[in-house]
C-alpha cells in the first residue's frame, strides 16, 4: 500500500490522501457517502495502478475517514471542492474518474468544470442527484425535525454510525443537481450498477445516460449486483473496465 499524505487545500481543508505517481491517463477514485479511501474498490485499482505502472490518488473528503472537518458540516459542494482540488493540486494531464455512490455524482460535477482534465469517467452505483431521493423518503416527522432541528439522523445498513442528513446538505445538493439539465460529455462513460441494489435503484444508470450527450455511454448492469459491488467478481469487473478506458 502507499503512504497516506496531507493536502492543504486552497479553500481551507486538509485532505488526507494516497497517491502513484506514473503513466497516464490518471485514475482518480471518489469513494461514497460516509465512506473512505481504504475501501476495497480503492485498493484493488491501487493494486492494478501498481502493477501497470499508472498515476492513481485516492482520498478521503472533508469530514470522512482522516480528513479534518465534521462530517455533518459537510454538502455536496464543499465535497465537490475537495475533489476538484485533488485534480488540480496532485494531478496532470488526462484522468479517469472512478465514482462510486456518491462519488458517481461528484464526478459529474467535476466533468462539469474541467472536462478537457478527463479521459473518461466510471460509475460504481453512481448516485447523482440522491439527497432529492432521501428528502422525498423521509416521514413527515423526520422532514420537520431537519426543518426544525437542521438535521435528521438515519440507521445505516453499512455500519453502526446512522447517516446524518443536514439541512445544508439536502439545500446544496439541489443547487447541484446534475440531472436537471444536459451534460455535454466528449469522453467514455461506463455506468455499473446492480440490479438489486437496495440504495439506488438501477434506473438510475439510465437516467444518467439519458442525461449524457455524447454516444459513448455503456451501461453495464449485474445481474442480482448490490449497492457496494465489493466481491472479487465485482472488482475484476471494474479494475477490466478501468484498463480498457486507460489503453483507448
Amino acid at each position: 500500500m502507499t503512504s497516506e499524505k496531507f493536502l492543504q487545500t486552497k479553500h481551507g481543508t486538509r485532505i488526507a490522501y494516497n497517491q502513484i505517481r506514473g503513466k497516464g491517463p490518471g485514475v482518480i477514485f471518489l469513494g461514497g457517502f460516509m465512506s473512505d479511501k481504504e475501501g476495497s474498490k480503492a485498493l484493488a485499482l491501487e493494486e492494478y495502478c501498481l502493477s501497470a505502472g499508472r498515476s492513481f490518488v485516492r482520498f478521503d473528503y472533508q469530514g470522512h475517514g482522516a480528513s479534518d472537518g465534521a462530517f455533518a458540516d459537510g454538502t455536496i459542494g464543499l465535497w465537490a471542492q475537495d475533489a476538484l482540488a485533488v485534480l488540480d493540486q496532485l494531478t496532470e494531464g488526462p484522468q479517469i474518474l472512478v465514482g462510486s455512490s456518491m462519488g458517481g455524482w461528484i464526478s459529474l460535477l467535476l466533468a462539469k468544470v474541467r472536462p478537457g482534465r478527463l479521459a473518461g469517467l466510471v460509475g460504481i452505483a453512481a448516485a447523482p442527484d440522491f439527497t432529492g431521493r432521501h428528502w422525498a423518503e423521509l416521514s413527515p416527522d423526520q422532514q420537520q425535525d431537519v426543518l426544525t432541528k437542521g438535521r435528521v439522523y438515519i440507521e445505516s445498513d453499512y455500519g453502526p454510525d446512522p447517516y446524518v442528513f443536514t439541512k445544508a446538505l439536502f439545500d446544496d445538493g439541489y443547487r447541484n443537481r446534475v440531472l436537471a439539465s444536459p451534460l455535454h460529455l466528449d469522453f467514455p462513460v461506463r455506468l455499473i450498477q446492480g440490479t438489486d441494489d437496495p440504495d439506488v435503484p438501477w434506473q438510475t444508470a439510465l437516467d444518467i445516460a439519458d442525461t449524457i450527450v455524447y454516444g459513448d455511454v455503456d451501461i453495464i448492469l449485474v445481474p442480482g449486483g448490490d449497492h457496494r459491488l465489493s466481491e472479487p467478481r465485482d472488482l475484476k469487473r471494474l479494475v477490466e473496465t478501468v484498463d480498457l478506458l486507460a489503453r483507448r
